[in-house]
């Protein structure tokens, strides 16, 4: 888990899925000596969180996708905060969670 993004008004971070498991079915590798178990459909996703609203919401599959193009985009031009903000502001329209302190 890595926050990428942490403001006033927005935080986002990008979770990478658990590569090394042994409980779940997948494909075996071997690293050394050690058996790792990687799942078939090894996923990761964004949470944004609008911190205005109290409402995140997580971006997996073809939105993780097209996220991780915008900040492709982004790391070639850099953005006004402004700039960063009103996309993320679009983003957050798709938010309908809640969000729940653990």
């Amino acid at each position: 888990m890595h926050t990428l993004y942490d403001s006033d008004t927005f935080s986002v971070t990008h979770m990478l899925a658990n590569a090394i498991t042994a409980d779940l079915p997948g494909d075996e590798q071997r690293d050394g000596e050690q058996l790792l178990i990687v799942p078939r459909l090894a996923r990761h996703g964004f949470e944004i969180v609008d911190k205005r609203a109290n409402k995140e919401v997580y971006l997996d599959g073809s939105w993780a996708e097209l996220f991780q193009q915008q900040i492709s985009a982004w790391q070639e031009k850099t953005p006004t905060q402004e700039e960063v903000e009103d996309k993320l502001e679009q983003y957050a329209g798709l938010a309908q969670n809640p969000v729940h302190i653990h």
